[in-house]
């Protein structure tokens, strides 16, 4: 039985909350289920309507497709919300320049299948093995150094240039899409977040807070608390998944 729950929060420093998440687990279109988290950018109200009307268009287009592959069917609405998001920037001055992140899982049975743009994440945490893997690749400018050999990871974990990304939904004509497939084991969470969160928090401490004891929900109340501790720079934004859940 699986189980999730999500959670944002404002943080400390930003006016308005631009993160936006989603979660059914409940069939949509040929999917079983949809998770998603977008982290939208753009001046005034510009950011929080491009990630909440991206995530409203991707599970419009997911409810109409007759596609049964699963990686089609986000791509596909994934585009259908880029072609949307740019048209409506056309049209609405105040909207020039916006765009957003998403990253969306869908789980059967034990297969998962992830989309991604931008720098919102994915981690799968093994609570046998204790270990965390971050699944998605961030599309940021530093990233792309330290994949580069230009930069070295502990320099890039406080890059000044770290919040720039290489890939948004809205910033192209076509948007590029990465895909992900994982076989998830006995006791894997899955982990969808902003990069409010992951900025924030190393990854060893994201999964010693997904490994406790405590419910779903305090889970996720604890990650956004540990990144406001932190310094809460930015929007935060999680989804926690429990694919094993016993009750």
């Amino acid at each position: 039985m699986i189980r999730a729950v999500s959670l944002t929060d404002i943080g400390k420093k930003r006016k308005l909350n631009q993160d936006y998440v989603y979660v059914s687990q409940e069939s949509i279109g040929s999917l079983e289920n949809i998770f998603v988290v977008a982290d939208g950018m753009g001046g005034h109200n510009a950011g929080d309507f491009a990630s909440k009307y991206t995530v409203e268009k991707v599970i419009d287009e997911i409810r109409k497709s007759a596609e049964p592959i699963p990686v089609r069917i986000l791509d596909m609405a994934i585009q259908a919300a880029n072609d949307d998001i740019r048209r409506h920037a056309e049209e609405d001055e105040t909207l020039y320049g916006m765009g957003t992140t998403i990253v969306a899982a869908t789980l059967n049975d034990r297969h998962l299948q992830v989309a991604n743009v931008g720098d919102s994440r994915l981690y799968i945490v093994s609570r046998d093995a204790g270990s965390v893997r971050q699944i998605t690749r961030d599309h940021s400018l530093v990233e792309e150094m330290v994949r580069m050999g230009g930069m070295d990871k502990e320099t890039a974990k406080n890059h000044p240039d770290k919040h720039i990304i290489t890939r948004a939904v809205g910033a192209k004509s076509k948007v590029d899409v990465d895909f992900f497939s994982e076989e998830l084991n006995n006791g894997d969470m899955i982990l969808l977040c902003s990069d409010g969160l992951s900025n924030m928090l190393e990854d060893e401490e994201i999964g010693s807070i997904l490994c406790r004891g405590t419910g779903l929900a305090e889970r996720a109340a604890e990650l956004i608390k540990a990144a406001n501790d932190n310094g809460g720079r930015d929007n935060i934004a999680v989804i926690i998944i429990d694919p094993f859940s016993e009750s």
